[in-house]
């Protein structure tokens, strides 16, 4: 008997420059008239960037693995946002960063990525039940130790 191969969907992290500059510039405008965030507001760092993920299938996936690749040594935290809006229409909260976060890393001098097993794993799984519900997902990608958007490819990809 003939048996399909299951299709593997790969799901880019594509970096929202325009959401991005919006937040940026939320945080400026308090900074130079010297005011307060909302209560429990996240305002943006210089080292955090929004990203967003498009589902183009929502239903039957399956979490297989990330890919991530690093052109250079250093470290990069997703953080997954409960965001269902717009954020550029909206301040984000701290309540609505989710848990558990992935934090990707590369040692100078390897080519390995590495990461931490567990929470990984169980982040792909919390976005395979996301990904049910929704059609865009937004995230906050925090760059340390050297790292940049720049050298950065990152995707999550399950079996349909």
């Amino acid at each position: 008997s003939y048996k399909q191969r299951p299709q593997q969907l790969e799901f880019l992290f594509v970096q929202d420059v325009q959401l991005t500059k919006c937040m940026r510039l939320r945080a400026q405008s308090l900074q130079q008239r010297n005011e307060r965030p909302q209560d429990g507001e996240k305002l943006l760092r210089p080292n955090e960037y929004i990203y967003r993920v498009d589902f183009v299938r929502q239903h039957k996936l399956h979490f297989l693995h990330w890919k991530i690749q690093m052109e250079k040594a250093g470290k990069v935290m997703v953080t997954g946002t409960s965001q269902h809006w717009t954020p550029d229409l909206t301040n984000l909260m701290n309540r609505q960063l989710l848990e558990p976060v992935g934090i990707f890393w590369k040692k100078p001098g390897t080519k390995e990525v590495e990461c931490n097993e567990a929470d990984a794993q169980e982040f792909g799984e919390r976005l395979m039940e996301l990904a049910k519900i929704r059609k865009v997902m937004y995230f906050l990608l925090t760059f340390t130790d050297g790292l940049d958007p720049a050298h950065l490819k990152c995707s999550v990809v399950f079996k349909a």
